[in-house]
């Protein structure tokens, strides 16, 4: 456990700009990320109230984020999409059966699909 919390810390701190133990509740998102989580963006909302109240201003404190992002850790929440059925996507997009998206298809697909 000592251990996750060093990781959760470290990771923390790279984005308390001000060394006050606090982060922009608007962070949160990247920082569970940096840890290997994958939320999407209404399990961050879901983390950030399991959190607790904001400081003033909308930030953060270590304190209270710590605990809740280890039990993440621990439960092994938020794991990425296994790496089968991202294959599976790429291949149902791969129209030409080439092995490879082109740029201009994966954009399409991004910003209209």
């Amino acid at each position: 456990v000592a251990e996750i919390e060093k990781k959760i810390t470290e990771a923390f701190e790279v984005f308390d700009r001000e060394s006050n133990k606090t982060v922009d509740v608007r962070e949160i998102g990247c920082i569970v990320r940096s840890l290997g989580c994958f939320p999407s963006e209404a399990e961050v909302h879901e983390l950030v109230a399991k959190v607790g109240e904001e400081e003033p201003g909308g930030f953060i404190h270590l304190e209270k984020f710590l605990p809740v992002m280890t039990k993440v850790l621990l439960d092994r929440s938020y794991q990425p999409i296994p790496e089968d059925v991202l294959l599976h996507a790429f291949e149902a997009l791969d129209e030409n059966k080439c092995g490879y998206i082109t740029k201009e298809d994966l954009v399409k697909y991004l910003s209209e699909e």
